[in-house]
């Protein structure tokens, strides 16, 4: 079966709203769109986010702003001294000292203590206490969080759930990751985005939000048979808080500019998955900001594969074995952790010829 065949069957089933694909093989790209969406729509790339401004961490890190294995300390003063619980799921006021500060490769490893245990019950002890505190921990949702700095009074205000190092915890590194490359250029999130990276990649229609001359471009965002977010709704003006875990949108073709960029020149560092397996099998692991494959998967994707998918309806993959690149963009959001029907069915036709 070949990517337009897969995609337009799900959308044509009514599975799907919408969705836009680009599919690279060794130079060849052919680019598709089905249902309520064109070739150029522009779409919320949720996780997708989180690979975006990890590359742009490492270009500080390039520059010395930033060093992997310094403390995060002098930067993120919220994070300095923390307290750790003593059980992950006991009460938030039963904690121990941490055994060492929070490093800058914590934060894009996934290791520093914060996020999503993708083992235990949602949302835990830790995100259900920042729940508390008014921080959104669900679906994304860009204009209800604070501006960065209060954003982080309130993280540091709660323990870490796991000591610095010890364990691979989801997506609250990604959002400290984004305060912390703002701060160490002293420059706001969205301009450093687009001055060090998607400016000269031309990545015209990616975003913390969409202008008011791109709104054509932009449709609804379904979760299951409910409008999550509307044209007009969430990411149609700028948010307080850039959110680098989710929060961006994009184009097939901005994110094949991406893509590019990293095939090019990848980096054994950013790739190398030392933050650890966190899927059952063991099948992917996370490298600084960005999703690695340490086994061949029957879709056809080879094991060194790098990439990431996003909850709200969005993967991009790379495949150096066979020099493939493969972006789909949907309007629709996974209703679980494991992929909807769509992205399997894309990911075989894309790979697995």
């Amino acid at each position: 079966m070949d990517v337009r065949t897969a995609v337009e069957a799900r959308v044509g089933s009514g599975e799907v709203h919408g969705a836009a694909w680009l599919v690279d093989r060794a130079g060849h790209v052919t680019v598709g769109a089905a249902g309520i969406s064109a070739p150029d729509s522009i779409f919320r790339i949720s996780s997708v986010t989180k690979p975006v401004v990890a590359a742009l961490a490492m270009q500080l890190v390039d520059d010395g702003l930033l060093r992997l294995d310094d403390p995060v300390d002098a930067l993120l003063p919220e994070l300095a001294d923390r307290r750790v619980l003593r059980d992950p799921a006991g009460p938030i006021d039963d904690t121990v000292p941490a055994d060492r500060p929070i490093t800058v490769r914590d934060v894009l490893e996934f290791r520093l203590g914060l996020g999503m245990d993708f083992a235990g019950p949602f949302p835990g002890t830790v995100l259900g206490a920042l729940a508390e505190r008014g921080l959104p921990v669900g679906p994304p949702a860009p204009q209800q969080s604070p501006d960065p700095d209060e954003w982080m009074r309130v993280v540091g205000s709660v323990p870490l759930a796991a000591q610095p190092g010890a364990r691979w915890l989801y997506n609250t590194g990604a959002q400290v990751l984004g305060v912390l490359v703002a701060r160490a250029a002293g420059r706001p999130l969205p301009e450093l985005l687009a001055e060090r990276l998607l400016d000269p990649l031309g990545m015209a229609d990616t975003g913390f939000h969409v202008p008011p001359e791109s709104l054509g471009r932009f449709g609804r965002q379904w979760l299951g048979t409910d409008v999550y977010d509307e044209v007009d709704g969430q990411w149609a003006r700028p948010p307080a808080f850039p959110d680098a875990a989710s929060g961006l949108v994009s184009t097939v073709a901005d994110l094949h500019g991406f893509a590019a960029s990293l095939r090019s020149a990848p980096r054994a560092d950013l790739l190398t998955a030392r933050g650890g397996a966190h899927d059952a099998d063991g099948r992917e692991g996370w490298g600084l900001g960005i999703g690695v494959l340490l086994a061949d998967l029957p879709d056809g994707r080879h094991a060194g594969s790098y990439g990431w998918d996003g909850g709200l309806g969005s993967t991009w993959w790379t495949d150096p074995a066979t020099d493939t690149v493969a972006i789909l963009l949907t309007t629709d959001a996974w209703t679980s952790p494991q992929p909807t029907p769509v992205f399997t069915d894309f990911w075989a036709a894309a790979f697995g010829q």
